[in-house]
């Protein structure tokens, strides 16, 4: 009759575990902790999570921008573009920074105004500006964006 490897292993695994099955188990707490251990790992755990934290704080927060590109349409030829200009850059809100600006013919003598700006987008969204500018009924028939790019 021939043993193979595995059964002969598990026959030493057995007898290993009957030698220690005797009246030594009260050296070895297996279900307790030690108290020691515990206190300096939560207190070194605090440590990293504090240094974690001062090191997160010293770094720049990353603020999401975008550009936008806004189409101001007068309502005919005889609108005074640079007052509708100057209504448009009137607008002013936390996070918002007027560009450039241009003239652009639409048709028939008519011109509108296209002019850029870079908005934070937790603070300025294309609705707000959009109803703030339309506030002017004299001189604005409607807003469109144009162009949308995040930076």
């Amino acid at each position: 009759m021939l043993i193979s490897p595995v059964s002969s292993q598990a026959v030493t695994v057995q007898s290993v575990k009957v030698e220690n099955g005797g009246d030594d188990d009260d050296d070895m707490d297996l279900f307790g902790s030690d108290e020691e251990e515990d206190e300096e790992a939560e207190r070194l755990k605090e440590e990293r999570i504090a240094a974690y934290a001062a090191k997160k704080s010293k770094k720049p927060a990353l603020i999401a921008k975008s550009s936008i590109l806004l189409d101001v349409k007068p309502w005919d030829d005889e609108t005074d573009m640079s007052k509708l200009e100057e209504c448009v850059r009137s607008v002013v809100a936390d996070g918002l920074l007027w560009g450039q600006s241009k003239l652009v013919p639409v048709g028939y003598g008519i011109k509108k105004l296209q002019i850029g700006c870079v908005v934070e987008d937790d603070k300025v969204g294309t609705d707000l500006l959009e109803e703030e500018i339309t506030k002017f009924e004299d001189y604005v028939q409607s807003v469109d964006v144009a162009a949308f790019n995040k930076i």
